[in-house]
């Protein structure tokens, strides 16, 4: 049977003071309960309170020893590239290894605004930032786009490079510069689709098939959201008609989850990365973990 991991987006802000937990404590939950990454996102200018991904995941790389270290995912173009390139390889080094790059050009035009970088410029940046990477983060001496150059004085391996987004222009990415694709909150059937491009465009490039890791939204067990309301606030929050999102969410009993991953593996998918909701994110965790075992 093929591998399937899964990992889960780390509590933010407003749940872990609901829930008395902090980082490290969610962190070395997720890793004792049998999961096999803890993940968490990139945000600037919200409007919500957010922590700095690296320095959240550092965090959670200090509190545990096995666990995929992951972002959901990192912008690295609202940076200076010479300095996303450093978090990288800082978060690399101080997680031994374990780090997963998830890299978007996401968010609204005022998280740019608030970077000081134009909206227009985010698709060229993040192809700049993907290309040059491998080399920054090898220890050379990278030409950067301004005529400057940049040298780290951290080396460290690669992390393998998901890039995110179901957009035909993230496929594109993906299969020229990517290790893995990462759409997130699409259904099994855009999984196999979007495989069969993403397989097609890598063999043009000369390149093997990017493996596949879905992001994707559940609240399990009894009391937990229902999936209308989860579908209900996918839509909302992303723009999107309720009718195409109502069949995402992930809901119900541990065995009923583990059948909705089953058909992303099926579709070609062999990650997941978890949204969870609910009143208790440790009993989630703990529910996703039951869902995991039963996939084996």
């Amino acid at each position: 049977m093929d591998p399937f991991t899964i990992g889960v987006i780390l509590p933010g802000i407003p749940v872990q003071r609901r829930d008395g937990l902090d980082l490290p404590a969610a962190a070395r939950h997720a890793e004792q309960a049998g999961l096999d990454g803890v993940w968490h996102g990139d945000h600037l200018a919200v409007g919500a309170p957010t922590l700095d991904a690296p320095v959240a995941l550092a965090t959670a790389a200090a509190a545990t020893g096995r666990v995929t270290i992951g972002t959901s995912v990192l912008v690295p173009a609202l940076r200076p590239l010479a300095w996303a390139a450093k978090q990288i390889a800082t978060l690399q080094h101080v997680s031994g290894g374990r780090l997963v790059l998830g890299v978007g050009s996401g968010g609204g035009p005022a998280q740019w605004a608030a970077a000081g970088v134009p909206y227009a410029e985010r698709g060229a940046r993040t192809d700049t930032a993907l290309t040059l990477l491998p080399s920054l983060l090898s220890g050379k001496r990278t030409p950067l786009p301004d005529g400057s150059a940049a040298e780290l004085s951290l080396s460290v391996p690669m992390p393998p490079l998901f890039v995110g987004n179901a957009s035909p222009a993230a496929l594109r990415r993906a299969a020229r510069l990517g290790d893995g694709w990462f759409p997130s909150l699409i259904s099994p059937r855009a999984v196999a689709d979007g495989r069969a491009r993403l397989n097609d465009l890598a063999a043009g490039h000369g390149r093997p098939a990017p493996v596949i890791a879905i992001g994707c939204s559940a609240a399990l067990g009894p009391g937990a959201p229902s999936r209308a309301e989860l579908a209900a606030g996918i839509a909302s929050a992303y723009d999107r008609p309720v009718a195409d999102v109502m069949d995402i969410p992930l809901t119900g009993t541990p065995e009923q989850a583990a059948e909705r991953l089953a058909a992303y593996r099926e579709a070609g998918a062999s990650h997941a990365v978890v949204g969870v909701s609910g009143d208790d994110w440790r009993t989630q965790v703990d529910f996703l973990a039951q869902a995991r075992a039963l996939l084996f």
